[in-house]
C-alpha cells in the first residue's frame, strides 16, 4: 500500500499536499481499496467556504457512496474536472491525477491536528 511520506493524512483516509496556503486533498490509496471501482465523483462545492468535517462531496463506487469531508477549513478554490469523465482516476492514481480538491487555507494552524504518513500507517495496523 502506498503512503507518501510527504504528505499528510486525517482518519476519514484522505491525504493533504500544502504548497504555500492551498491544500490539494484527496482520498488514501487505502480508501481507494475499500471503495472499489469508483463511477462517479461529485463535487459541487468550488467556491464555498467549508468548515473543518463539513461535507464537500461525495464518491460513488461499486460498492457503495461515501462524503468526502474537509480536513481543514477553507474555500474550496478547484476540482479537480477530470474525474468528471474519469472517475477511475481515483483508483489508477489516487495521490496525483486522482486529486479531488484544492483548498484556499483559511486557518493553517489546522493543519497541526492532521496526522503524519507514519500514524496513518498504526491507524490502518489498528
Amino acid at each position: 500500500m502506498n503512503i507518501p511520506a510527504d504528505l499528510k493524512y486525517t482518519q476519514d483516509h484522505e491525504w493533504i499536499r500544502v504548497e504555500g496556503d492551498i491544500a490539494t486533498v484527496g482520498v488514501t490509496d487505502f480508501a481507494q481499496g475499500e471503495l472499489g471501482d469508483v463511477v462517479f465523483v461529485e463535487i459541487e462545492t468550488e467556491g464555498e467556504e467549508l468548515d473543518k468535517g463539513e461535507t464537500f462531496g461525495t464518491v460513488e463506487a461499486v460498492k457503495t457512496v461515501s462524503d468526502l469531508f474537509m480536513p481543514i477549513g477553507g474555500e474550496v478554490a478547484k476540482v479537480n474536472e477530470a474525474l468528471l469523465d474519469e472517475p477511475e482516476l481515483v483508483n489508477k492514481d489516487p495521490y496525483e491525477k486522482g486529486w479531488m480538491i484544492k483548498i484556499k487555507i483559511a486557518d493553517a494552524a489546522e493543519l497541526e491536528g492532521l496526522i503524519s504518513a507514519e500514524e496513518y500507517q498504526k491507524l490502518l495496523e489498528a
